[in-house]
């Protein structure tokens, strides 16, 4: 009779994700607020500029503020368990985070670059832009690690 109360061995068993503030002081969902927070500061401060390269820092808005709203939704869907209707939830997130971390890669260099040809022409432009290259590596190195985390989890 006990073999009964089992489930099949085909069946799929979702990973064990916590639920309320507990999901943000557990690897890998506690990567979620400073990747939203540092991303934000990225597109908030891009945006503060004087756009010396339309292209480049065009680039960089559009990476942070796509991953912005992508990271959000995926953090309100495992707040309120989307996550446990799809089987390959885990292999979604990883590949979402694996990819921004490469295209957040691309963006921070290219807004590196724009720093460094911004550097003679306004100081203040040229400090803004400092800071949004130091939040675009910051921001590249949290998906990263979130991609990895989650990967090994």
């Amino acid at each position: 009779m006990a073999s009964r109360d089992l489930p099949p061995p085909t069946s799929h068993a979702p990973p064990d994700v916590p639920t309320g503030l507990t999901l943000f002081l557990t690897i890998p969902y506690a990567f979620f607020l400073p990747e939203l927070v540092f991303g934000c500061w990225v597109w908030i401060l891009v945006a503060s500029t004087q756009v010396a390269n339309p292209l480049l820092q065009g680039w960089v808005m559009y990476v942070s503020l796509t991953s912005f709203l992508i990271s959000l939704m995926f953090l309100l869907s495992y707040l309120f368990g989307f996550y446990k209707r799809y089987e390959s939830w885990r292999v979604l997130d990883s590949l979402y985070h694996g990819t921004t971390g490469i295209l957040y890669m691309s963006a921070a260099v290219l807004q590196a670059h724009a720093t460094i040809v911004s550097e003679t022409q306004n100081v203040h432009n040229y400090l803004i832009n400092t800071a949004a290259s130091f939040f675009a590596f910051i921001t590249t190195l949290l998906y990263v690690l979130h991609a990895f985390s989650i990967y090994y989890h």
